[in-house]
């Protein structure tokens, strides 16, 4: 038998006294937040991974002929102690970061990702995997039991199974060094995030609508205001300040987040991580990284990407610069130098000023209605309508004293799982807004399935004296957004742990296809009420806000997929070679693709953690591709008459919930009845043209036109 990873084994692991080895005793399984510090940690992954390679160990020791169940399963079951620590660690890591959890992070990652490389490149337990696979067309397999085979046997492929001892150990240092990588680039995005202050006096935030002053206010003064580089504080301030030269001291803050040339710069580590990852997929038979990315996702193959992303580019380019012209009028109105020219910190002061004048809408006459609880509580009303779900707040032991949680009800009133929301921003948590699970959906050995603990984490502003938290459009749809990956958490339903992911291009499907629900006025009229005076909103405002839709369409297109372009091409690599950072993107962006200088991609490499420090490298575009999904999947709701249709909605709740059962495109497919098509995206970003109707005088020419 060839032994299995052993690192942490050292000395004893004491269970008791240890909140994550011990028995749950909390409400609904959920983990003992109250009772977890990061001491508990190391002793915990110590235990799991001895108890993991007990385990992998116990199958190999197995003289029987490999079969589905004596290997398959087995080895589908291991672990599970292990992964349900590592979803805890992980969610705690980007919500409640400190210098004891980064310590534990650079010192866990590797050897976690040691751990799993010793398991899927052991020979003895290939070769148990590979006989099973050799047979399971010959053998009573169902087609769930096929279906895990061949993910287990193509995964341990990828993983490097079929290297030879110099190669795997090669690999095995690859992934380790990567998996250190990953953190330090994530610490340093923090910090750089959390060390940038913009501080004001009052005369200096004067022409700031209220709120915004309110929520920057800060308790040391009452003329000292804070401004910082998360997006609830940025945005507002790019958006309503007529400083410009503040406007652009805070943008280029944003900007050159790990770029600076300090302790905390990334752009080493950007190219040590390409040197790496270029030699990862050398090593295991693929031209470039995004080749090895891309070949277990729905698109199979960059070509297919590069052809969907090259293509909407172009047209929300050319959408761009119609917005900028309509802007750059006013901008000139409001700058007489010779040497004043539009700039990207211009473009959120401009665009509202352009929102006011064509559909007399602004975010400040919006936001009284989008009270936060008020839209957490529309998103509840849609799942009710959708699938017949309740969600009753419960007391359950909580991470952080702003986190809230509920228990989620069926429609028969069954426990279907507990979801937690945690708001606002703060020192220790990532940007952005994400949704994990503390606990994966699963079934234990005698069948019973085991419950979800899902979490919600975003970044909205903080409520300030009596005004409560009040959202942006933006902001209400990105919750509407989480909610949808906590539904397909919720939703699961699948018989075995190796068959419930998807492919990275489809994850983004349940949550996009929410957001087409957040601003319908029949949903509308159910949450968006005044939090002054209980006023619903009215029609006027409503189709204001219809007709404003396909507003800076361009802009946000054109920022969305110049970041996925770059993180495409800098994947795509064939060889690596040094590179500069700064300069790769400037060529990618605005020397290649004529993108407007005006508009800077979403996420530059130095702070693009999406790709450095998360599961989206070479995958930045499955938000476009998922797009096309769920604007598609929308329609199907549409096409009845009713976007509420139960029907519909039970056929596309069965469709989250199969999990990886079968591939994306075959599971889409048999909900839609067709193959997806691009036109309902391209509508809804205003970017779709009609086509010239056909020549009728010529019946041969209308033919030839209609199925080229």
């Amino acid at each position: 038998m060839i032994a299995l990873n052993t690192t942490f084994c050292s000395k004893p692991v004491q269970k008791e006294g240890n909140p994550l080895l011990e028995e749950t005793q909390t409400p609904y399984g959920v983990p003992a937040f109250d009772r977890i510090e990061a001491k508990h940690y190391e002793p915990a992954f110590r235990f799991a991974m001895s108890l993991h390679n007990d385990e992998v160990a116990a199958i190999l020791a197995n003289k029987e002929e490999p079969t589905f169940e004596n290997t398959i399963l087995e080895l589908d079951r291991s672990g599970m102690m292990l992964a349900n620590i590592s979803d805890i660690f992980g969610m705690m890591c980007a919500a409640m970061n400190n210098e004891d959890m980064q310590e534990l992070q650079q010192e866990i990652m590797p050897l976690l990702a040691a751990h799993y490389d010793a398991i899927s490149m052991n020979d003895e337990l290939f070769k148990r995997i590979k006989v099973v696979y050799d047979k399971r067309h010959s053998t009573d397999l169902n087609d769930e039991q096929v279906r895990l085979v061949e993910k287990m046997y193509k995964g341990a492929v990828r993983q490097g199974a079929l290297l030879n001892e110099e190669q795997k150990a090669r690999l095995k240092a690859i992934n380790e060094e990567l998996s250190l990588l990953s953190v330090k680039f994530d610490n340093n995005l923090l910090a750089e995030t959390n060390d940038f202050k913009l501080e004001l006096t009052a005369k200096e935030v004067s022409e700031l609508p209220k709120a915004v002053r309110e929520a920057a206010k800060s308790g040391d003064s009452e003329n000292k205001f804070v401004f910082t580089l998360h997006k609830p504080s940025l945005i507002p301030f790019l958006t309503y300040s007529k400083n410009r030269e503040l406007r652009e001291k805070l943008y280029k803050a944003y900007l050159n987040r790990g770029s600076n040339e300090n302790d905390h710069d990334n752009k080493q580590i950007i190219n040590d991580m390409m040197r790496l990852r270029v030699e990862k997929a050398k090593l295991l038979g693929y031209k470039s990284f995004s080749d090895y990315v891309i070949s277990e996702q729905m698109a199979q193959s960059p070509k297919a990407v590069y052809a969907l992303l090259e293509d909407i580019f172009a047209q929300a380019n050319e959408k761009a610069k119609e917005e900028l012209a309509e802007m750059d009028a006013m901008f000139k109105r409001d700058h007489h130098g010779a040497n004043d020219k539009f700039a990207s910190w211009d473009w959120w002061y401009y665009a509202e000023k352009v929102r006011k004048q064509k559909y007399s809408l602004n975010e400040e006459a919006l936001a009284p209605y989008f009270a936060l609880d008020n839209v957490r509580q529309g998103a509840f009303n849609l799942a009710n309508r959708l699938y017949g779900l309740t969600f009753r707040p419960v007391v359950v032991p909580q991470y952080h004293n702003e986190a809230s949680a509920y228990e989620v009800l069926d429609n028969d009133g069954s426990h279907l799982g507990v979801l937690y929301f945690d708001f606002h921003p703060r020192a220790s948590k990532s940007q952005g807004a994400w949704c994990g699970y503390f606990r994966r959906p699963s079934y234990d050995r005698e069948g019973k399935r085991i419950a979800p603990v899902v979490s919600i984490v975003c970044n909205f502003t903080r409520p300030s004296g009596a005004t409560p938290a009040l959202l942006s459009i933006d902001e209400v749809t990105t919750l509407f957004h989480e909610f949808g990956h906590a539904l397909h958490f919720l939703f699961s339903d699948v018989p075995y742990n190796g068959l419930l992911d998807v492919e990275g291009d489809f994850v983004e499907l349940p949550s996009q296809v929410m957001e087409n629900w957040a601003l319908e006025p029949e949903l509308l009229k159910t949450y968006a009420v005044h939090y002054r005076n209980n006023s619903v909103i009215g029609d006027n405002l409503i189709e204001r806000i219809r007709r404003s839709a396909q507003f800076n369409q361009g802009f946000m297109t054109t920022e969305l997929l110049g970041a996925a372009l770059v993180d495409l091409d800098i994947h795509s690599m064939s060889e690596y070679k040094e590179f500069d950072v700064e300069s790769f993107e400037y060529n990618a962006l605005y020397e290649k693709r004529g993108m407007i200088s005006e508009i800077e991609p979403r996420y530059h490499l130095p702070y693009f953690a999406h790709i450095f420090a998360g599961g989206y490298s070479s995958g930045y575009y499955f938000y476009t591709w998922a797009e096309v999904l769920d604007k598609d999947a929308f329609a199907a709701f549409e096409e009845t008459g009713d976007v509420f249709h139960r029907r519909t909605a039970q056929a596309f709740r069965k469709l989250l919930a199969s999990g990886g059962k079968r591939d994306g495109m075959t599971l889409y497919r048999e909900f839609r009845g067709a193959e997806p098509s691009r036109t309902p995206l391209l509508k809804a970003r205003g970017l779709w043209v009609e086509p010239e109707p056909a020549e009728e005088s010529n019946p041969e020419n209308a033919e030839n036109k209609e199925t080229k």
